[in-house]
């Protein structure tokens, strides 16, 4: 599956999140870092959720760039 992950660059680093996964959070000081980081987090949540019985989210978030005249 695929999760789209948003990643936001901080003044220390990046941090990261997953809109379809509530709660799955990580941060690194690279951007190869939080992305690394947060593909564990998302297999860590995902793995939690299966140990408490709960349904798996599917992927349902898009996300576009739209070109504007500024």
């Amino acid at each position: 599956m695929q999760y789209l992950t948003i990643i936001e660059k901080t003044p220390t680093g990046y941090s990261a999140y997953s809109p379809d996964l509530l709660g799955c959070v990580s941060t690194g000081k690279t951007y190869e870092d939080v992305e690394q980081n947060m593909r564990e987090a998302i297999a860590f949540h995902l793995e939690g959720l299966r140990l408490e019985g709960y349904e798996i989210p599917q992927p349902s978030t898009l996300s576009t760039y739209i070109e504007v005249t500024a």
